[in-house]
C-alpha cells in the first residue's frame, strides 16, 4: 500500500512539474510522407547533441528550451530516407520546420510492410548503435509489442518462441523468475547469460552469483536483446552471452501518456499494470507499478508480487544528459515442492509441501550520463547497484520424507553490490572509409552474506524468524571485478566488414565464515582467496551478399569463474568437490541471415561451443547404497549444432495485397549435440570400485531437439497466434541416469510437446483486448529435476490455463 501511495504522489508531482516548467525558444513542425500522410514515431534530433523527440500520431513534433545557435535537425525512421535541415535560432524564438520523408524502397519493402503485417516480432540489432558494436554477432531482438503472448505471466515459452535454441525451465508458473539458456548450457535462473536491464546488471553478482532472481514485468519490456557467445567481449566473458531487457522509454512524442493493463485468469490470477510517461522540454520521465497474484496451477502454489519502477532524465545542456532509474520488487511465493515419479504420474498438480515459502525483495538504483564529445565521439557512464535478498523457509528434506510439521529450515542471502561502467564510442576515417571503435572500463563489487540451515518455527505461513540464535552455516563472499575492453569494426569494403576485440579481466574472490555447525561446534571454513587476471580475444565479420542478406561469423573466448553456489551445496543432498576450478572455453558462429522482400525473414547458423573444466553433477553411490549428487569439474564438453529461424508470409509471396488479412508461418529450429569429452570417474558398485568414462555422455539439461512452430493470422487490428513447442528428452546429470533415484533428483527428463493459443484486438489504438489458452491440450510434462529449492524432486510445468487482458491507453 505504501508503495502505491508513493508512486501515485510521484506521478502527480511529475505531471505538475512538466506543466510548470517555463519554456523559451522552440522548434516545431509536421512530418508527412510522399502522399502527404502524417508519419508517427519519427525520431527528430539535433545532430551532435543529446536532444531529441518523436513525432506524435498526427506527425507533429516539438523541441523546447534550445539554446540559441546554429544546428542541423535530423528526421530518421526505418523505411524512409534520413532527412536533415540546417537552421539557426535566437533567444525567445519559435521556428516551424516541416519534413517531407521519401521512401527508402528497399527498407520500406523489407521492413515497414513486414511490420504492418505482423512479421516484426523477431529482429536483429544494427551493426553499430550508441556504445556497442553488434556486427558479425549472432543476435536477436524480441519485440514484445509485436507478438501474441501471455505477458502478464511472463510466459517464456511464448516470448522466446521465435528465438532458436532457447531451452527453458518451466517450473515457475508465477512468472517471477526466468530460467533460459542455449547451446547446452544450464537454464538455472539464466545464470550462463549476463543478464541486464537497460544495459546494467540486475543479478546478485555476474562473477560470483549470477542467478537472475529478478525479472521485469514483460508488459513494460519493449525489447529483449540476445547476443550469443561471449557477447563480443563488450559485456563479459559468460559462455551464454548477453540477455538484456530494454524497458519502454519515456514517450518522446507527448507531455503525458498513461496506460492501464488488467488481466484475470485461471486459479485466481489477477494482474494490474499501470504506466505513465512523457517528455516536457529538457525533462522526460516514466514510471510503472504492477501487482500480480494468484493461487498457481499446483496445490500450495500461491504468489503475490509487486513491481515498481521510476525513471527521469534531464538534458543539462546540448551535450550532457543525466538520468536516474529506481526499480523495486517484492514477492511472496508459496513453493509446492517437488514430486516423485510415481506422484507425478498420479497427479502432477498435487503437492506434499504446504509450508515452503520464497521471498526476494529487490531494489536496483542506477545513474546514467551521456556526453557528446563531438559529432563522432560519445561517452556513457552508468553507475548501478542492488540491495536485495533471497529468503526461503520450509521442510527441505528429500521428497520421499513426509513433512513432520516440526521446525522448518530457514535460508537467507543478503546482497549488496555496486558497479560502474564507462564506455566511449567513436567513428573515424581511415583509407577513405569510416570505422567504429568502442572502448570501456568496468568495476563491480559484490558482497553476499549467506545464512543457511537456520532453525525456524513450526508454522505454515511465510516467516523467516529463527527459534535458535544463529545459523549453522554463515558465509561471507566478496567478489571484486575490474575489466577493460576494446573492439573495433573495420569497413573494409562496401560489402565486407571485420571486427576485432580484446577484454582484460581481473577477478578477486574471498570467502570466509562458518561452513557447518556440528553438535553446537562451528566448523570454520579455511578462508579462501582467489585472484586471477586473464585476457580474452574475439573477432568476427560480415559479408553483405545483397542489400538485405549477409553472411556472418565470429569467434570469442569465454570464461566462467567458480561461483558461491558452486562452493556451497543446496540445503539437501548435494556434495561439493572442494577443489573446483574455473571454466574456460570459446564460442564460434557461422551463419546466413536476412530477408527476401516483405514475405521471408530468416537466420540460419552453425555454432561450436568448447567448455573446458565444466562444472556439473554426477550421481554417486555412498557406502550405504544410497545415491547422491556430486558437483565437480567434469572435464571438457563440446556443444555443436544448428540454429535456424524462418518466418514466411505465403499470401504476400503469392498474392500480394489482401483484403482478408495475412497469414505468416514461423519455425524456430535447433539441433544441439552437447557431449562430454574424455573424463575418467570412479564409483562403488557392490563394494567394488568401478572405473568408467564420461566420454560421449550428453550434457545434463541439454535437449538435442528444441523446435517451435507457429502460425499467425492478422487482419487489420486483430491477430491470433498458435504455437507448438516440441522439445527432446534430456538428462538431469552427467552420468545420464535413465532410471530415477528414489528422491527423483536424477533420471531421464522425457521429451514433450505443448501448444499455446493467443489472440488480441486493438480499437482506435487506445483500447486492447487479449486472451489466450496456455498448454492447450493440458499436457503433463516437466523440464527439471531439482536437487534443492524449489524442490527437491520433479518440478512439474503448468497444465492448461487461460487469461483475459483489457488495456486502456490515454
Amino acid at each position: 500500500m505504501k508503495i502505491r501511495i508513493l508512486y501515485s504522489a510521484l506521478f502527480i508531482y511529475l505531471f505538475s512539474l512538466s506543466i510548470a516548467i517555463a519554456q523559451r525558444n522552440m522548434i516545431q513542425g509536421k512530418i508527412v510522407d510522399e502522399a502527404k500522410n502524417p508519419v508517427a514515431g519519427v525520431s527528430v534530433s539535433l545532430e551532435g547533441t543529446v536532444r531529441g523527440v518523436q513525432s506524435d500520431q498526427n506527425g507533429n513534433y516539438q523541441l523546447k528550451d534550445i539554446p540559441a545557435g546554429k544546428y542541423d535537425l535530423k528526421a530518421n525512421m526505418i523505411g524512409f530516407k534520413t532527412q536533415s535541415l540546417s537552421f539557426s535560432i535566437g533567444n525567445d524564438e519559435k521556428k516551424n520546420l516541416d519534413f517531407l520523408l521519401l521512401d527508402d524502397d528497399i527498407w520500406m519493402e523489407s521492413f515497414e510492410l513486414m511490420a504492418s503485417r505482423g512479421m516484426n516480432g523477431q529482429g536483429r540489432l544494427p551493426e553499430v548503435e550508441d556504445f556497442r558494436i553488434n556486427a558479425g554477432r549472432k543476435n536477436e531482438v524480441i519485440r514484445l509489442a509485436e507478438i501474441d503472448a501471455n505477458l502478464a505471466m511472463n510466459n517464456s515459452r511464448q516470448i522466446f518462441g521465435r528465438t532458436p535454441g532457447i531451452s527453458i525451465w518451466e517450473n515457475d508458473g508465477s512468472g517471477i523468475q526466468l530460467g533460459v539458456a542455449s547451446r547446452g548450457l544450464s537454464p538455472n535462473r539464466s545464470w550462463e547469460f549476463n543478464v541486464r536491464m537497460n544495459g546494467y546488471d540486475i543479478t546478485p553478482d555476474p562473477m560470483g552469483y549470477p542467478e537472475a532472481y529478478f525479472t521485469p514485468p514483460m508488459e513494460v519490456v519493449e525489447n529483449i536483446e540476445i547476443i550469443r557467445g561471449a557477447s563480443s567481449l563488450q559485456y563479459g566473458p559468460q559462455f551464454g552471452g548477453l540477455l538484456n531487457f530494454v524497458l519502454r522509454k519515456p514517450d518522446a512524442s507527448t507531455r503525458f501518456t498513461a496506460e492501464t493493463i488488467n488481466t484475470v485468469g485461471s486459479n485466481g490470477l489477477f494482474s494490474t499494470f499501470n504506466y505513465i510517461g512523457g517528455t516536457e522540454g529538457k525533462w522526460d520521465y516514466t514510471a510503472y507499478y504492477q501487482k500480480r497474484r494468484g493461487n498457481g496451477w499446483r496445490e500450495n502454489g500461491f504468489f503475490n508480487t509487486d513491481h515498481a519502477h521510476f525513471e527521469v532524465n534531464y538534458a543539462v545542456n546540448n551535450r550532457l544528459k543525466i538520468g536516474t532509474q529506481m526499480t523495486y520488487m517484492t514477492t511472496k511465493s508459496q513453493q509446492p515442492g517437488g514430486l516423485t515419479d510415481a506422484q507425478f504420474a498420479e497427479d502432477p498438480s498435487q503437492s506434499t509441501r504446504s509450508r515452503n515459502w520464497f521471498n526476494t525483495p529487490w531494489f536496483i538504483p542506477s545513474l546514467n550520463a551521456d556526453y557528446i564529445v563531438s559529432p563522432k565521439t560519445k561517452l556513457n557512464l552508468k553507475a548501478f547497484g542492488s540491495i536485495a535478498q533471497r529468503n526461503s523457509v520450509g521442510f527441505m528434506k528429500p521428497i520421499t520424507e513426509e513433512d513432520d510439521l516440526g521446525n522448518r529450515q530457514v535460508d537467507r542471502d543478503k546482497y549488496h553490490t555496486f558497479g560502474t561502467e564507462l564506455r566511449l564510442s567513436t567513428a573515424y576515417l581511415l583509407f577513405g572509409k569510416e570505422h567504429n571503435l568502442v572502448f570501456g572500463y568496468r568495476f563491480y563489487k559484490g558482497n553476499i552474506d549467506r545464512n543457511q540451515r537456520g532453525v525456524g518455527d513450526a508454522g505454515t505461513d511465510m516467516n523467516f524468524d529463527l527459534v535458535e540464535a544463529s545459523y549453522p552455516r554463515d558465509l561471507d563472499f566478496v567478489n571484486t571485478n575490474h575489466a577493460v575492453f576494446v573492439e573495433n569494426m573495420f569497413n573494409v569494403t562496401d560489402k565486407l566488414l571485420l571486427t576485432a576485440g580484446l577484454r582484460l579481466e581481473n577477478i578477486s574472490s574471498n570467502m570466509s565464515g562458518i561452513l557447518n555447525t556440528v553438535n553446537g561446534v562451528p566448523q570454520q571454513l579455511t578462508p579462501e582467496e582467489r585472484s586471477r587476471t586473464f585476457a580474452l580475444l574475439g573477432f568476427g565479420g560480415e559479408y553483405h551478399l545483397t542489400k538485405t542478406t549477409e553472411f556472418y561469423t565470429n569467434f570469442s573466448q569465454a570464461y566462467r569463474p567458480v561461483l558461491i553456489s558452486d562452493l556451497t551445496p543446496p540445503a539437501t543432498t548435494d556434495v561439493i568437490d572442494p577443489n573446483l576450478q574455473d571454466a574456460r572455453g570459446y564460442n564460434f558462429d557461422l551463419g546466413y541471415r536476412g530477408n527476401f522482400g516483405s514475405f521471408l525473414n530468416f537466420d540460419a547458423s552453425f555454432f561450436y561451443l568448447n567448455y573446458a573444466d565444466r562444472i556439473g553433477t554426477l550421481t554417486q553411490t555412498a557406502a550405504d547404497g544410497t545415491r547422491f549428487q556430486y558437483r565437480t569439474n567434469l572435464g571438457t564438453s563440446v556443444s555443436q549444432g544448428v540454429e535456424a529461424f524462418v518466418e514466411f508470409d505465403p499470401i504476400t509471396a503469392f498474392v500480394g495485397n489482401s483484403n482478408f488479412g495475412y497469414i505468416h508461418l514461423f519455425a524456430s529450429l535447433a539441433y544441439v549435440n552437447a557431449e562430454y569429452q574424455d573424463f575418467e570417474r570412479t564409483s562403488v558398485s557392490n563394494g567394488e570400485i568401478v572405473v568408467s568414462n564420461l566420454a560421449g555422455n550428453r550434457v545434463e539439461n541439454a535437449p538435442r531437439k528444441i523446435n517451435r512452430y507457429g502460425a499467425t493470422y492478422r487482419f487489420k487490428d486483430f491477430s491470433m497466434t498458435w504455437q507448438l513447442s516440441d522439445i527432446g528428452e534430456t538428462f538431469s546429470d552427467a552420468t545420464n541416469s535413465i532410471e530415477p533415484n528414489e528422491a527423483a533428483t536424477s533420471g531421464l527428463i522425457p521429451a514433450y510437446s505443448v501448444q499455446d493459443l493467443s489472440a488480441g484486438y486493438t480499437l482506435k489504438k487506445k483500447y486492447s483486448l487479449k486472451t489466450g489458452v496456455n498448454n492447450l491440450t493440458d499436457a503433463a510434462y516437466f523440464t527439471r529435476r531439482a536437487g534443492g529449492y524449489p524442490g527437491p524432486g520433479i518440478m512439474p510445468a503448468d497444465g492448461r490455463t487461460f487469461y483475459v487482458t483489457l488495456g486502456v491507453k490515454f
